[in-house]
């Protein structure tokens, strides 16, 4: 029971971080860099602190938890982050040349393979005395494995919807609909992306042990990496403030307000997973299998959700039956992916 409620409040995340690019939607006036970086105080930097405070007991701080650990692994948890950060990048890019089913679908995909992997073959070559290759089991693999055939099935899907589609039919479900180049920065996006889970290992002593409940453990981590992602994307940001000279934005004050409160909406949302992804393993800590493939469940879920919502907003109307057809088959395999590993 505690591993169904486990992956229930994985899939609660899930769900939340799907939803996230809707709120995106309603900000008014205001161009790319400056809404990507004022959700990305909220995603990155406010709700990640408040949930590394709730790691730390009474009487102690943060800064005293960051200060007794490691600093290797505090500076490689940072690092990965501030390479996250450019998969975050990339990746609103692939939203808005594949829209959000297909775009979302493509990149996490890589993003969960690569991420449950590189963690624990890069943890070795730091630390080999860890033997955390040991944690890449034959279910692991499966679940690696099942996952990447799902997001294959989804990627036909949109080929197929790509090769039907008039352009006028493209642009009507997405206005930069661009297959080709859509696919490449989702792979790039997906790759870079899954530093984030490289992060979170390098991170997972960081807490105060017993003192710190199983699901707030990764938490301060999980702060740590989001940390170096605001710091790449704040760079970027206000470049693209000064290229393109947008600085004004933030001196519209008629829309602070409306765009305050949905950037703070979507941080809140996007953030969900990771705060969601640490109190579901704190329910599945009898299966060490579960643990290790989390990561790739918490994707393989972000791309049920996105492609729901790809259908809500109508980002596969026009499409034919068969396509359809093989766009759910793809939601099926990733759905069995998150439970095949526990049944092996």
């Amino acid at each position: 029971m505690e591993i169904l409620i486990g992956l229930i409040i994985i899939a609660v995340g899930a769900f939340c971080q799907s939803s996230c690019y809707v709120p995106i939607n309603k900000i008014k006036d205001w161009s790319w860099e400056s809404y990507w970086i004022v959700q990305g105080v909220f995603a990155w930097l406010l709700f990640p602190l408040l949930g590394a405070l709730l790691a730390v007991p009474e009487g102690r701080s943060l800064g005293e938890l960051l200060a007794a650990s490691d600093p290797f692994n505090v500076w490689m948890t940072i690092l990965f982050g501030a390479l996250w950060g450019v998969g975050g990048l990339t990746f609103g890019l692939s939203m808005r040349y594949l829209g959000v089913a297909l775009g979302q679908s493509i990149a996490l995909g890589t993003c969960a393979g690569l991420g449950t992997i590189m963690g624990p073959v890069l943890l070795n070559i730091f630390f080999p005395e860890l033997d955390a290759l040991s944690s890449l089991t034959f279910s692991v693999i499966l679940g690696v494995v099942v996952t990447l055939i799902g997001i294959a099935i989804i990627g036909v899907a949109g080929s197929m919807k790509s090769a039907s589609l008039s352009e006028e039919e493209k642009r009507a479900a997405v206005k930069d609909f661009n297959f080709p180049k859509g696919l490449a920065i989702a792979l790039l996006a997906g790759f870079m992306s899954g530093c984030f889970n490289v992060g979170l290992t390098f991170g997972a002593d960081i807490n105060f042990g017993d003192l710190t409940p199983d699901m707030y453990k990764t938490l301060p981590a999980t702060f740590l990496v989001t940390l170096g992602g605001f710091v790449t994307n704040a760079v970027y940001c206000f470049y693209q403030n000064s290229k393109n000279r947008t600085w004004g934005d933030y001196r519209k004050g008629a829309v602070w307000g409306n765009n305050l409160v949905f950037c703070a909406l979507a941080g809140a949302l996007w953030y969900s997973q990771f705060f969601g992804l640490s109190l579901g393993k704190g329910f599945l800590t009898e299966s060490p299998t579960l643990m290790t493939l989390s990561f790739c469940i918490l994707m393989a879920l972000n791309v049920v959700f996105s492609n729901v919502w790809g259908i809500i907003l109508h980002e596969w109307k026009g499409c034919s039956r068969k396509t359809i057809n093989v766009l759910v088959a793809g939601i099926i395999v990733l759905v069995i992916s998150c439970f095949l590993p526990q049944l092996i």
